[in-house]
């Protein structure tokens, strides 16, 4: 139980601090966690034989549960106690990675990722609003500082760390150590949580909409479990029946979510955000960006290690340019661009993103498996500094229409929406990149020019993904309006629809 006995300023002002501490490792753990996998992912099909579909799952499985379950999760968080939430999230995300690291065949790992991604879920949605009742207003500036340094740190890291525990191959565990490392981390965080976290919640009564996570997570499942499995079995009338039927469930879910807002005011999605048409175009945005970036960093990892031939940590030194450009751009695009240029930036950011999948299109196919990583750097930091240029201010630029009492809603939507989108860039991948690669059942038989060729046909579509999205950033306004705030000391209400704001789309895959 938290402590309720008044404490001295020194010892208060102590004790947030290293809550702060806590909640900022998590946030750092999540976010390596979803960006350290995709480096190991040929020595996971070496050592456990898994198919191409299983690999997709990997990241996939994270990805869905953890987009699924981001609004439900805060929604717990207001309910039942932020503090309790979060660690109850934390425990399960540290057993979840010690099932990853010992799991001994595909699925167990495909199920420990589901389960971590839920696990995060839980986890990820209190830090925002951990942060806003442990800290006063006029200091929250220099802590979201902190917070947006470590997510900087988070991306920056992820890819090298796991590149560097696979090639160590510690203790003969392989790739293992990837998941393993959370073991010590995650019971640290649990043991300092439990002791200087405080507990908060929201005043007002809320309920969970369990009929339209239920309904949500069928309809997407119906869609990406066939695309994503279709390839491999051969593409069954069962798989085109399923994601027929998938627009049909959804529909019933829109019509639960209207009867729900009608009858007590808290279904799961505000769906009255949509007729916004800002908000409307800038989730299409969040969406078609988020396929994009799922495809393309499923497919690069690939390409560097299946079809060049390199080991995992010439690959993840390879992705240092795109992640120094990607944080250097995002920083400059908010504290200086977007106030004096507004929507131009992220139309060039898309522009300079395209120019960059095209060239890297252009020199896969014209260096084959001679390709080099001096050859691949100014792509990289094409697509880095792209990248930086779209994630770090759209979400401003999407909800600056929404009225104020919204704002935490729509935030919470937009960023599961852009989960959502990896997970669909990651079924597509079937389609746009194994499709070409083949799968021969046997690990490291499908490699050499047929990736290549899987690789350059995969840009294509990323590529196509991003004049999409360049024509979509039309529709949102030409400068966006001041941010709509939370009044001081108050905690916007609905975790998820708050806190999910935090997790961008991952600079590295």
């Amino acid at each position: 139980m938290p402590t309720t006995v008044p404490v001295a300023p020194a010892a208060a002002d102590r004790r947030r601090w290293i809550a702060l501490a806590v909640v900022l490792t998590a946030s750092f753990m999540d976010l390596v966690d979803a960006t350290i996998v995709n480096i190991a992912l040929p020595r996971i099909q070496q050592d456990t034989g898994a198919t191409f579909s299983a690999l997709q799952w990997v990241t996939a499985g994270y990805a869905l549960a953890f987009a699924l379950g981001l609004i439900t999760g805060g929604r717990l968080g207001d309910i039942h106690g932020r503090r309790r939430v979060f660690l109850l999230g934390m425990a399960g995300f540290t057993v979840a990675s010690a099932l990853c690291g010992l799991a001994v065949t595909p699925g167990m790992l495909v199920g420990a990722r589901v389960l971590q991604g839920a696990m995060a879920a839980l986890m990820v949605p209190q830090v925002l609003a951990i942060i806003h009742v442990s800290f006063p207003a006029h200091e929250r500036g220099k802590v979201f500082g902190m917070f947006g340094a470590v997510i900087g740190l988070g991306a920056v890291c992820g890819p090298l760390i796991g590149a560097l525990l696979t090639e160590g191959d510690l203790f003969g565990l392989g790739w293992r150590p990837i998941f393993l490392i959370n073991l010590p981390v995650g019971i640290a965080g649990i043991l300092l949580g439990r002791r200087f976290l405080t507990e908060s919640r929201s005043p007002e009564a809320l309920r969970l909409d369990l009929v339209g996570t239920a309904l949500a997570t069928a309809g997407l499942l119906m869609l990406l479990y066939p695309l994503t499995q279709g390839r491999e079995s051969g593409w069954p009338l069962w798989g085109f029946v399923s994601m027929a039927l998938s627009p049909v469930v959804l529909a019933l879910f829109v019509r639960h979510e209207r009867a729900k807002a009608r009858k007590d005011g808290s279904p799961l999605v505000e769906l009255s955000l949509f007729r916004v048409r800002t908000f409307a175009a800038g989730a299409a945005v969040q969406l078609t960006f988020g396929a994009v970036s799922g495809l393309f960093f499923l497919i690069w990892t690939l390409h560097m290690q299946l079809g060049l031939g390199w080991g995992p940590l010439h690959a993840g030194l390879t992705g240092v340019p795109f992640s120094l450009a990607c944080s250097t751009a995002a920083g400059m695009s908010v504290q200086k661009l977007v106030p004096r240029f507004g929507r131009k930036v992220l139309q060039a950011g898309a522009l300079i993103m395209l120019a960059g999948a095209l060239l890297y299109l252009w020199q896969a196919g014209r260096q084959g498996t001679a390709l080099t990583s001096l050859q691949m750097v100014p792509a990289m930091v094409l697509l880095g500094a792209g990248m930086g240029l779209i994630v770090a201010p759209l979400t401003d630029a999407a909800i600056s229409d929404v009225p104020a009492e919204h704002s935490g809603s729509a935030s919470g939507i937009f960023n599961t929406t852009g989960q959502l989108g990896m997970a669909l860039g990651l079924g597509l991948s079937s389609v746009a990149f194994f499709g070409v690669a083949g799968d021969p059942g046997r690990p490291g038989a499908a490699v050499g020019a047929s990736f290549v060729d899987a690789t350059v046909h995969a840009l294509w579509w990323v590529a196509a993904g991003l004049a999409l999205v360049l024509g979509l950033l039309f529709l949102l306004p030409r400068r966006a309006r001041t941010p709509h705030a939370a009044a001081d000391g108050a905690v916007p209400q609905g975790g998820a629809d708050r806190a999910p704001a935090e997790r961008q789309p991952a600079p590295v895959g």
